[in-house]
Formats: structure tokens, C-alpha cells, sequence
């Protein structure tokens, strides 16, 4: 493709994806709020609200695919999650609309599921059960991209993260562990695929100990290569095992079923 839009750029999933995507597009278009660096050769920045519908409309065009890790990532208040993660989503999918409806990857989260037990298999049609405002806001994300499918025809691979990091640092983390390597080939696999739909994909590592499987998406193409298995003897040291009735250790979502909402000040 000739350029791919990378928002949230300058996070952490951000930051790890930019030096592994440059193969995918011969521009990457990086964006968010925060300070990106200086541009190398292949890429360009352009900083972008995306509350501001003017500027997510400008962002958007000339764009052949999306990689949408933009706004708020953890449990915040109401007001700001409603900017980034309803508002901007809103923003981006009708830029997209208007510019030719490039294919989409909408980061969404484990934790549309997060009050689901750690005992349980959760299947990708399976009922929501979101573990706080954070976790809201990426199941209304998965309906908004549905209904631009169902009406529009827009493509959006609708990748429910678990927890994607340079190694797991808990026990639950066995489980929902994505390696940045397994992420970067997944995206690839979705740009790349010669028809997407708008699946709902488990952005998790080949891990023995899983709760999720993406069977129903094999058409993609996608083998995950790592397994959080191999930090297992690591992590029984060091934290060591979460008591039998920490959320840690009996939700799926973890700490997020125990955060509280967060007002406004």
C-alpha cells in the first residue's frame, strides 16, 4: 500500500509497532497527542485530536488502511474516555467514509469480556460483559465498526487485545499475553488479506493456558508464533501466584472488575 495511518502513535503499543510495520506501506502516517519524535524517512506526522472531526477528516485522507490504537487505554473518567473513544472513534469511521473507506484494525480490548471467570471459554459471539467505562467504550467501538460493515461495507478486523507487552509480568497474563512480534504479524495478515469482513479476532499469543481461539478467523492467515508459557517458572518467583480470590486470579479482566468510576472533578 502506498500509506497506512498508525493513530496512537506515541504509545506503548504505538511506539513498539512503528519500527515493525515500515515493510506494510511506503508512507506511515503517525498520530496522536503526545509528542511523536522526528519523522524518519519513511514517515510522516501529523498530531491529531481526535475529538477535532476536522482534523480526523484531514488525517484520514489519502490513507489506503488504518491501524487504530488511538485514545484512552485504561479505566479514566467518563469525559475523557467519551472524547477519544466514542467521539473520535464516530470521527474516524465517517473520515473513512468519506475518503474511500480504507480497512481498518480497531484495537479493542479483553476487556469487553473482562466479568467473564478465568474458568470459563469465552467464544467471539459470545455475550458482552464489559468490567468498567473503558471496557464500555470498546464494545460500543465493536458496534459502531458492525453497523459501518453492515450499511457502508467498511472493513474493520475488531482485534480484542489481551495484553500485549514485551513479556507477561502476572499470572493472568499466561492467558492473555501478545508478543509485539505476533501483533505486527497480525496486522499484516489483516491488510493483507484479500477479504476481511469484520471479524472479531483475539489478540493473544499461541499461550497454552488461553481462554480464547480465533478458529473462526483461520481464513486470515494468522499463526501466533510465541507462548507466555516459556515466563511461566519467572513469574511463579517473581510476583508469584495471586490469591485464589484476587480478580487477578478469578476474572477475566483482572484488576479492571474492581475499578471504581471515576468522576468528574
Amino acid at each position: 500500500m502506498k500509506r497506512l495511518l498508525m493513530t496512537g502513535a506515541a504509545g506503548a503499543l504505538g511506539r513498539a509497532m512503528r519500527g515493525r510495520l515500515a515493510h506494510l506501506a511506503e508512507v506511515v502516517r503517525l498520530s496522536d497527542i503526545a509528542d511523536l519524535g522526528t519523522a524518519a524517512p519513511h514517515e510522516e506526522i501529523m498530531p491529531c485530536d481526535l475529538g477535532d472531526a476536522a482534523a480526523v477528516h484531514r488525517l484520514v485522507e489519502s490513507c489506503d488502511a488504518i491501524l487504530h490504537l488511538g485514545g484512552i487505554s485504561v479505566e479514566d473518567k467518563f469525559s475523557k474516555i467519551l472524547n477519544a473513544n466514542l467521539l473520535g472513534l464516530y470521527n474516524l469511521y465517517e473520515a473513512a467514509r468519506a475518503h474511500g473507506q480504507p480497512r481498518i484494525l480497531f484495537a479493542s480490548s479483553n476487556h469487553t469480556v473482562g466479568f467473564y471467570r478465568q474458568d470459563e471459554h469465552v467464544e467471539a459471539d459470545a455475550p458482552m460483559r464489559p468490567d468498567g467505562l473503558y471496557g464500555v467504550s470498546k464494545c460500543f467501538g465493536e458496534a459502531l465498526a458492525r453497523m459501518y460493515f453492515e450499511k457502508f461495507g467498511q472493513e474493520t478486523a475488531l482485534v480484542r487485545i489481551g495484553s500485549c507487552m514485551e513479556k507477561p509480568t502476572n499470572h493472568r497474563m499466561l492467558s492473555t499475553w501478545m508478543s509485539y512480534d505476533d501483533f505486527a504479524a497480525l496486522i499484516a495478515c489483516v491488510f493483507r488479506a484479500p477479504m476481511l469482513g469484520c471479524p472479531i479476532l483475539w489478540g493473544i499469543s499461541d499461550n497454552d493456558s488461553r481462554w480464547w481461539d480465533n478458529s473462526h478467523a483461520a481464513y486470515l492467515g494468522w499463526r501466533p508464533r510465541d507462548n507466555a508459557e516459556h515466563f511461566r517458572a519467572e513469574l511463579e518467583l517473581s510476583p508469584g501466584r495471586p490469591e485464589t480470590s484476587s480478580p487477578l486470579a478469578v476474572y477475566q479482566g483482572g484488576m479492571f472488575t474492581q475499578d471504581p468510576i471515576f468522576t468528574e472533578d
